[in-house]
């Protein structure tokens, strides 16, 4: 494995020894691959996932952001119609900006709480 990756796993274990999704305030998850991105509302009490959305089916020609913008639009949709107003978010490892900042507020403005 090369060092980015694994730094980023590092990372990851950090976050998650302090980021719990609860029946009450989830966890949302972001997965970011060189093409692509995707969200998940996760309860960790019982290891189930709530809502998930992705880039795969959008076929538009837009950039990365804009397609990261619209999964979060769509995981926030998603979310509140499983019942979830608030989340807790992980990251992933992912410095939070680019396509994971974008996802992040996208989400915020369609009305999720974190």
């Amino acid at each position: 494995m090369n060092q980015k990756i694994e730094r980023r796993l590092r990372i990851k274990a950090h976050i998650r020894t302090t980021v719990f999704g609860t029946a009450e305030r989830p966890r949302l998850s972001v997965f970011r691959s060189n093409s692509q991105i995707y969200a998940q509302v996760i309860n960790d009490e019982k290891g189930i996932t709530l809502a998930s959305a992705s880039s795969l089916k959008i076929k538009d020609k837009i950039t990365k952001s804009e397609k990261a913008a619209l999964v979060g639009k769509e995981i926030a949709q998603a979310a509140k119609k499983a019942g979830v107003e608030a989340v807790v978010f992980d990251r992933n490892g992912y410095l939070y900006h680019g396509r994971v900042k974008q996802l992040a507020d996208a989400a915020r403005e369609a009305g999720l709480k974190f």
